[in-house]
Parts: C-alpha cells; structure tokens; sequence
C-alpha cells in the first residue's frame, strides 16, 4: 500500500470497531465526535505533510527493512542524520498543529522493541526480533498508526507490580497457552490511543523475578475482542460540543487525546509477543524507550512553542503594547528558552550511537537533560504568554454574549461587548478574543495536555529523568579529573 494521505487515514479508522466510552456511554461513532474529531485532524496532519514535496525529506524515510518509501513515523533510525530529522519533524508538525499529533509515542517504541528484542534473542534463543521485523513491515506496508503503550495505573507506587494487594494495577499475563498468551490489566494516559490502528504494549518498569508475569510485551489491534478505552477529560473540553461553536475553541482545528485503555481478558498469538516473562530485559526496554521519548519533546514541544510565542505577540500587537520593552524583553526571553528545549533535542540526536541491533538510539544522558529541561521551561513560557496576553483571556463573556441582540438598556449584550473589549483599533474585536481564546486554549485548555501538563508527566516524570541522569551522569569519572588536576594521589 502507498502511503496514506490524511483523509484515506480519518477512512480507515471508520472500518475499525474500537470501543469507546465517554461520560458513561459507549461512543458509536467516535471519528465524528466534536471532542474526538480534533485530535484525529492531528494525525491526519502526520500523512498529508508526507505528500508535500517541501516537507518529504523530514516525514518520509527509506525502510530499512523492504527498501520502500515510508513515513518516518513508521522507521526505524539508521543514523544520527534520521535522529535528528525526527527531532525537526515534530518541531515541524508542533507548529502545524499547536498541539499534539500523538503519532512519535508509536516510533519510539518500535526503536525501542526492535534493538530490545534482538539482545533478548541473543541471550535466551528466542524468536522475538523476528516476530517484531514482521510486525513492523506489516505497519510500514499499511502506513498503520501504532499507540506505544507504557504507562500502567501502577496502584500502590510503594510496591512493586507482584506486591500489589489488586494485581490488575500493572499489566499482566494470566495464561500462557500453546497458541499465545492472555493478558489482563490497563495502560493509562494513553496517547493517541483511539485514533490508532495497532497497540504495541511495553513493560512500564524494571522488574525483578517476582514479577515475571508483568514482563511481557506485544501488539495488537486496536479494535481486538475484549480491549476497550474510556476517553479522558480535558480542560474546556465540553466546549466542542456546544451548537456553533467556534471562537470559544481557540484551537478548533486540533488537540490532544488521552485514555485508559483496558484489557479485559485479550488473547495474543505468539507471532505477536515480544517478551514474555523475560524480566532482566524489562529495564532495558523502559529505559531505551524513555531515551527515545524524552528526545521527542525537544521537538513537539517546540514547535508548540514557536505557536505559543508568536499567539502572544499578537496580543500584545492587538492590546497596543507590542512596542513596551518590558513585553520585548519577555517575548525575546520565550524564544530564548524554547530554543533551548530545540538544542537539547538536536544535541542528543547527534550524540547518539548503534544499538547491537543496529539502529540508532540518542544519548540517553543528553535525552535526559532535555526532558528536564521540557518539565521546567515551557510553564514559563506559559506565564509570559499568560502576562502578555492580559486577564482578559479567562475573564471574557462567552461568544454568544459577543453575539447576542438581547437589548439591555441602551445597547444589546452584543453591542456592550463589542465596545468594550476593543483593543487598540488595530484588529476587530472579533479577531483580538480569537487569539486570546487561542493562548488560553494552549495554556489552560484542551490543548494543555499537549503542552502545559504533558510538559511535565509525558516520558516520564521530573523524577524518572532525575535518576536517569544521576545513572548516566558518571561521577566518579568526573571526581578523578577533578582529583588528577589538583594533584590528588591515593
């Protein structure tokens, strides 16, 4: 198959038969839901960006497997040159969608499984690698979209996956039969998770023996007997289904998806398993795994940015302070910290290496760094686009007011507002509440969770980077040159 444009993709998920629930009920048609339909224009943009010739180099790559022409969503990293493309990609597709196009959780994990696999094969005799080139030119042949999926509920987070008192909280293998294996449980915070053909499934820490049966991994699709997703709630979300709504939305174009995705009782056929029981390589899957992750957002998140800064310089335009040097000063202050965030995602791109496997992984200290990095900056360009932007952004009357003849007085609700929320004559009043409607959309509202708080808890939270770079960050290597250069001998 050719790869997909945007529209053959909103099709193809029409002939799948996910489950979805929302506010209690099961969503019959999701694709066309007004909470949904959103974050599916998100991944759309992923495949149309693919046919433009200006963007071809960035969203496509060569397989390394067949050869062929395929989205880069879908390949597997050869060099340092396809880390660092990945990287400009989501900074590119941040600033088409300012917001999140949940396709990268997918990528990172096929980088992940794919050397992760060939190392457990060299140990143990196993046939997972195999299993895994298969699965992977399978979605490379369709130009499938793949939800990554780590994160379990996790219960108590004082004990491990075996200690907890419902064993559900971590996902599980309950049977092993001839034919494969079936599985029990849930990954929570699902990216994408609606809007993807396939689930390839990952541990989500490092185990021990006791936990063997939580070490497993494998893929499946997403419309499987006995798997279903429970929509997650967003800021403002309720908004998209008001009749008419538009200025309201800010974003009325994208935003982001999460869920719970649950597991209740799912078959797994064998070629389909990419780890089972083997717990000793649980870690390193996590781990290779959040490497890939956390670089991503030295990309997405920029690009989200870039929206973000440009969104407050329009409102300082349209209130009549672009030329007050305080707002310069903030404006030049936002763009020093996003390419900040750029520069770590590039550098861990270049500092990366081959796997045994024999595709790329990024430095994982310097992936680290970045994903630190992302959990700090962008809540400040949050506040310098929230005090550029003015109080305004969440104290305006709805649109309806804007619009209503409803008379009071001397003058309709419409008329009152109009007159009073003009800003400096530059643009109409309508088009000075679109970009505050847009900053608010983006700082507080449903594309938060693809900046603002995924910032912060996506790949991981500050913590998981904080081990990760005490880990990497060799400081006994460090302490020895300190020691040589002062002249310390022991």
């Amino acid at each position: 198959m050719a790869l997909m444009n945007g529209a053959q993709y909103i099709e193809s998920l029409r002939k799948l038969d996910i489950k979805v629930y929302m506010f209690g009920e099961k969503i019959e048609n999701f694709v066309d839901h007004p909470m949904i339909r959103p974050s599916i224009n998100c991944v759309a943009m992923t495949y149309d960006l693919a046919h433009e010739a200006e963007y071809e180099d960035l969203m496509t790559a060569k397989s390394s497997i067949t050869g062929k022409k395929i989205n880069r969503f879908a390949h597997l990293h050869q060099s340092t040159d396809d880390l660092r493309k990945k990287v400009k990609m989501q900074r590119l597709l941040g600033q088409k969608t300012a917001s999140c196009f949940q396709r990268c959780v997918g990528m990172d994990a096929f980088n992940a499984v794919f050397s992760t696999t060939f190392e457990i094969d060299q140990k143990y005799g196993t046939k997972y690698h195999e299993n895994f080139i298969k699965y992977l030119t399978f979605i490379q042949e369709n130009d499938f979209i793949v939800d990554g999926a780590m994160t379990d509920p996790k219960g108590d987070r004082a004990l491990s996956p075996s200690q907890q008192p419902d064993p559900d909280m971590f996902l599980r293998i309950v049977e092993k039969r001839a034919d494969g294996i079936v599985v029990r449980g849930a990954k929570a915070h699902q990216t994408g998770s609606i809007n993807s053909h396939e689930h390839l499934i990952m541990p989500t820490i490092a185990m021990t023996e006791a936990d063997k049966a939580y070490a497993v991994s494998f893929a499946i699709p997403s419309d499987v007997d006995g798997l279903y997703m429970i929509y997650g709630r967003q800021s403002c979300d309720t908004r998209k289904m008001e009749e008419g709504a538009d200025i309201d939305l800010g974003n009325k174009q994208f935003g982001g998806q999460e869920a719970l995705v649950v597991f209740d009782d799912v078959f797994i056929p064998n070629d389909r398993i990419f780890m089972c029981e083997e717990w000793d390589f649980a870690g390193m899957l996590v781990e290779r795994f959040a490497g890939y992750h956390r670089q991503s957002y030295g990309g997405c998140k920029v690009g989200v940015g870039d929206v973000l800064i440009g969104a407050a310089a329009v409102a300082a335009d349209f209130n009549g302070a672009d030329k007050a040097s305080h707002v310069k000063d903030k404006l030049i202050e936002m763009t020093h910290l996003n390419e900040t965030l750029y520069c770590c995602g590039i550098a861990c791109s270049a500092e990366g290496s081959p796997t045994a496997a024999g595709n790329y992984q990024i430095d994982l200290l310097l992936a680290n760094v970045c994903k630190q990095n992302v959990t700090r900056f962008p809540y400040e360009i949050t506040r310098l686009a929230e005090d550029i932007a003015g109080g305004l952004m969440v104290t305006m009357p709805s649109e309806k007011d804007f619009n209503s003849d409803l008379k009071v007085g001397s003058m309709t609700i419409g008329e009152t507002c109009n007159k009073y929320f003009k800003g400096n004559g530059k643009a109409s009043v309508e088009n000075r509440m679109r970009i505050l409607r847009f900053i608010e959309n983006m700082c507080l509202g449903s594309s938060a969770v693809g900046y603002r708080t995924e910032s912060m808890h996506g790949a991981g939270s500050p913590q998981a980077q904080r081990i990760m770079i005490a880990r990497q960050g060799n400081i006994a290597h460090k302490k020895e040159l300190a020691k040589k250069i002062a002249g310390i001998k022991e």
